[in-house]
């Protein structure tokens, strides 16, 4: 390798180095602030565990309404018993020492994470940036905003509406001789892993609007490889070993491809056909 290559090499690899520690350095201070208040967000982690979600109240809805329309099948299969289930105390267990410590300290990462994501999303920027174009660089702000909210956006929605889905199928496995005991390290650690690829799932449609934009990537590219994408999607799903994950992993993936697609359509750079001429050019 040349002298002249090796150089901007050795550059890059330096302005990676300082990015980097900018983002830890951020992290790390969001961390700390975070800790105040991952207690709350671990209980907020536990509540599925009750049985008491947006599910159950869904579920009492339509027994009530079977109450109305057909009373006999309500008593038959004695469906009150459902609506006045009392709520259990499913404790979580922890079984080495120090083990809450470092599941708070985890906690307290991501929620840290989350916190800096302008700042990460910004060093992200600059480190790209000097391959821009001036045009180009004025999509920062843009940029920084539509990425930071659809990562939020995933991890809520993963957090309000995918996890009591898959805490309440797993405890409907529950019977006389057989109950739940979870242990705190694989629940948290599982919550989180999937947090952090709710939110990556989400940015995709951020991402394929940056490279639209610069010409990258286009409609004509993307809507032919649908099979692909859901190859991928079932791929990365399959790293999960029960099914409902797999699913609620695969499906908003393969969803957010879509979006992806009709993103580069509308948000796209337009070619000009030379048989149209250029823009303004009189016919």
């Amino acid at each position: 390798m040349s002298e002249e290559k090796v150089i901007p090499f050795i550059e890059h690899l330096v302005e990676l180095r300082k990015r980097l520690v900018v983002i830890v350095i951020a992290v790390v201070v969001g961390m700390g602030v975070a800790w105040n208040f991952s207690s709350d967000l671990l209980r907020f982690i536990e509540k599925p565990l009750t049985g008491k979600t947006y599910l159950t109240d869904i579920k009492k809805d339509v027994y009530l309404k079977v109450k109305e329309l057909a009373p006999s099948m309500y008593a038959h299969y004695k469906l009150d018993q459902e609506i006045n289930a009392p709520q259990k105390q499913r404790p979580l267990n922890y079984s080495a020492p120090l083990e809450p410590f470092f599941i708070q300290c985890k906690i307290s990462m991501l929620a840290g994470f989350v916190m800096v994501l302008p700042i990460v999303f910004y060093q992200v920027w600059l480190f790209i940036a000097p391959g821009l174009t001036r045009r180009e660089r004025r999509m920062v702000v843009p940029f920084v905003t539509a990425a930071t909210v659809t990562f939020c956006v995933g991890a809520m929605f993963f957090l309000i509406i995918i996890w009591p889905v898959i805490i309440n199928f797993s405890l409907s496995y529950e019977a006389e001789g057989l109950q739940s005991w979870f242990n705190i390290s694989a629940y948290v650690n599982f919550c989180l892993r999937l947090i952090l690829i709710f939110g990556l799932i989400f940015e995709l449609p951020v991402l394929t609007l940056i490279l639209a934009r610069f010409g990258i990537v286009s409609y004509q590219f993307l809507a032919p490889k649908r099979k692909y994408a859901l190859l991928a999607s079932s791929i990365v799903a399959a790293f999960h070993a029960d099914l409902i994950t797999m699913f609620v992993i695969m499906i908003p993936m393969y969803l957010m491809y879509e979006i992806s697609i009709w993103v580069a359509l509308i948000f796209g750079k337009k070619k000009v056909r030379i048989e149209d001429g250029l823009p303004g050019q009189a016919a």
